[in-house]
């Protein structure tokens, strides 16, 4: 687990796909939690240019978006084009809102845009944030994959200095060699298994993560 804006262009911003988890063997480490921790946030905007005949809502869930070095534009799922689906779409913040599915790979932050600013003449767009996943692989959400806005069950961290951590492919295939494994997601510290070296946040329901050395 990347802003121009024009008229009738909605101004998105992704995700970092790579952010800050802090951890230490006495509290849990600040992890990607309700779909938007450290990786989600901090990040440059894209823009995405809304294209009228695609629904009511821009980018809404099962919608498509393309891939650029300087925008994101909303593309039929059938177009060579389309490199990503949207899993789940919601309106206001991420920071208020419901978290992304797991194996989410990045998040698009859709900034809000007046009816009478829509050249399109199709009506507003609120501000909202679409999750996304990859059309193919890599898939840095999965579990073990070194990305994505969350932290799960499988994935690898590395310390990083004054007692934080950060994610990398467990695979040894990032930049940084993984030194930690989540194992289990865990209401409190006391259910982590006695090997737990390390206390990852992950939020939600479990929002404790068991991590182990490597």
């Amino acid at each position: 687990m990347r802003e121009k804006c024009s008229a009738g262009v909605v101004c998105v911003l992704t995700a970092l796909l790579a952010a800050l988890l802090t951890g230490c063997t006495q509290q849990p480490a600040a992890g990607r939690e309700s779909g938007d921790g450290p990786r989600a946030t901090g990040s440059v905007a894209p823009s995405a240019t809304r294209t009228s005949g695609f629904g009511a809502v821009f980018l809404a869930v099962d919608e498509c978006s393309s891939f650029g070095k300087a925008s994101f534009t909303e593309v039929p799922c059938t177009s060579e084009r389309a490199a990503a689906r949207v899993v789940a779409r919601h309106d206001g913040t991420t920071a208020d809102g419901p978290p992304c599915p797991a194996t989410t790979d990045f998040v698009l932050h859709i900034s809000e845009q007046s009816r009478l600013s829509d050249e399109d003449g199709d009506g507003a767009v609120h501000q909202g944030y679409a999750c996304m996943r990859n059309l193919e692989p890599p898939h840095p959400g999965d579990p073990g994959g070194g990305g994505g806005p969350r932290t799960i069950v499988g994935d690898c961290v590395y310390g990083s200095g004054d007692g934080q951590v950060r994610e990398t492919a467990c695979d040894g295939a990032g930049a940084r060699k993984p030194q930690y494994q989540v194992v289990k997601a865990v209401a409190e510290r006391t259910q982590c298994p006695l090997s737990t070296a390390l206390y990852v946040q992950l939020g939600g329901a479990r929002p404790v993560g068991c991590a182990r050395p490597l």
